[in-house]
């Protein structure tokens, strides 16, 4: 049996218009199938129905470029436009080109193991009270409501490993697992492009992480990416503070570093995009251990010296971090296995707003199609605490904490804690009670930028 195709150009050959297409990988520059989509993008296939995490930024070698060169009829995915970053596929989904499907990440990876393994439908927590439920069946098992979710199968996948060997034996490195395993299984057709073809043999029974039996077609990359060299901005340095009436408030890292003291020691601890993955540089020497929905158990703080970069180690916004002792690698099914099965003790998130009933938004500011869900619907469905950490008002500055969210809710009557960069605030018995306030902060001045009702505590602290 020789699975080897001899270049990208033949592994996609027969992609026929109208095809069903999932394409692996996470983040912006990690692990994608560069070569393969390349190369369909050349053969312009078109009315491509495209299932991914997200196409990605203008001109990233992903499905962006499929949708840039007007091929995609639909998108099934978790994010379909990113703030602040145009591109061909959101004025596609804006003109009604481009039909949309938003999926919770962790449920997009299952409904495809759900294809794959031959179950046509489940019922999951996950995105119940949101507007993704709206117009679906709604089951109570056990005293929690559930929505019914139906499989994905799709014609061919996309995939990216670091070796394989002629039977489609395949062996993912570090923690770029991700999304391969579960497309592969809902696929037809799985194309696996690698580094380096191998033998039979030659990696370690193991070592394979995703077996022969699931995989069509192994061809060498042609391409070859620095994922060192990758680097997301931020959009404002983490040490500069917003100013409040001429006074500086908190920095985006010192909420972090409050945020981080409120992590119980002996937890496993989930950080989101933003704010939140600062928090991991000021949980060293804790007994904390840090999960990331990409599939790592066990990172520690974020890196940025050309000798701690590991291409393949990275957290789920995709910035290069280091690993503790005892970490593990896995694949996003599993990563959201452990959301969902309430194995995650805290999660740290940022939002759009939080209500006065413990409920958040921080998805889409605009409607069901445009907006990026990500893991933290799947995160937000388990039992751990749910901290949210933001700027006490937006770049308009209208309040964060409002009365009721106007944006599209994540989850509903959810929230344990806020921290803004002018206060910790704590929900207890129906209400959020201020705990501390920024240095040179009141509570009287920090309600006076909130929108929702507020209790303060008999003796409020200041926030390091």
């Amino acid at each position: 049996m020789n699975k080897i195709v001899g270049s990208p150009e033949q592994a996609v050959a027969d992609i026929p218009d109208g095809a069903t297409v999932a394409i692996a990988g996470f983040g912006v520059a990690h692990r994608f199938a560069t070569a393969l989509i390349c190369a369909l993008r050349d053969q312009k296939t078109k009315d491509l129905t495209l299932v991914c995490n997200s196409l990605g930024d203008a001109g990233a070698t992903r499905g962006q470029i499929l949708a840039e060169n007007n091929q995609v009829k639909k998108l099934i995915a978790a994010f379909s436009v990113r703030p602040g970053t145009p591109t061909a596929s959101e004025e596609q989904i804006a003109a009604g080109k481009m039909e949309v499907e938003l999926v919770p990440q962790g449920i997009l990876v299952e409904r495809c193991r759900a294809g794959g393994a031959g179950i046509p439908a489940f019922y999951s927590p996950t995105g119940v009270d949101t507007d993704l439920a709206t117009g679906r069946e709604i089951r109570e098992f056990d005293g929690k409501r559930h929505v019914l979710e139906h499989a994905i199968r799709v014609d061919y996948a996309l995939l990216r490993g670091y070796r394989a060997d002629r039977l489609g034996n395949v062996q993912f490195r570090g923690g770029s697992q991700n999304f391969n395993p579960s497309f592969a299984k809902a696929a037809r057709t799985a194309i696996v492009e690698v580094d380096e073809i191998v033998e039979p043999g030659e990696i370690a029974p193991e070592l394979i992480d995703l077996p022969g039996i699931f995989v069509s077609r192994v061809v060498k990359t042609t391409h070859v990416v620095d994922g060192k060299a990758w680097r997301r901005p931020a959009r404002r340095p983490a040490d500069q503070p917003r100013l409040y009436d001429g006074k500086p408030a908190l920095t985006r890292e010192g909420i972090a570093r409050n945020a981080a003291r409120l992590v119980k020691d002996g937890t496993y601890v989930n950080l989101g995009v933003g704010i939140p993955t600062m928090v991991s540089n000021y949980l060293e020497g804790r007994d904390v251990i840090l999960h990331a929905e990409n599939g790592v158990l066990g990172y520690g703080r974020m890196v940025s010296e050309e000798s701690e970069i590991d291409p393949d180690i990275y957290n789920a916004a995709g910035q290069f971090v280091a690993l503790n002792a005892g970490a593990s690698f896995f694949d996003s099914v599993a990563s959201f296995e452990m959301a969902r099965g309430g194995r995650i003790d805290t999660v740290i998130l940022g939002a759009y707003e939080v209500d006065q009933q413990g409920s958040v938004a921080n998805w889409s500011t605009a409607d069901a199609k445009r907006g990026g869900i990500g893991g933290a619907m799947d995160l937000l469905s388990g039992q751990g605490d749910l901290i949210i950490v933001m700027e006490h008002v937006d770049s308009k500055g209208r309040p964060k904490l409002r009365r009721t969210c106007t944006y599209p809710l994540t989850g509903k009557a959810c929230v344990s804690y806020v921290v803004t960069d002018l206060a910790l605030l704590r929900w207890d018995k129906g209400r959020f009670v201020i705990d501390a306030v920024a240095p040179g902060f009141t509570p009287k001045a920090v309600i006076a930028l909130t929108e929702m009702e507020v209790a303060v505590a008999p003796n409020v602290l200041t926030m390091e």
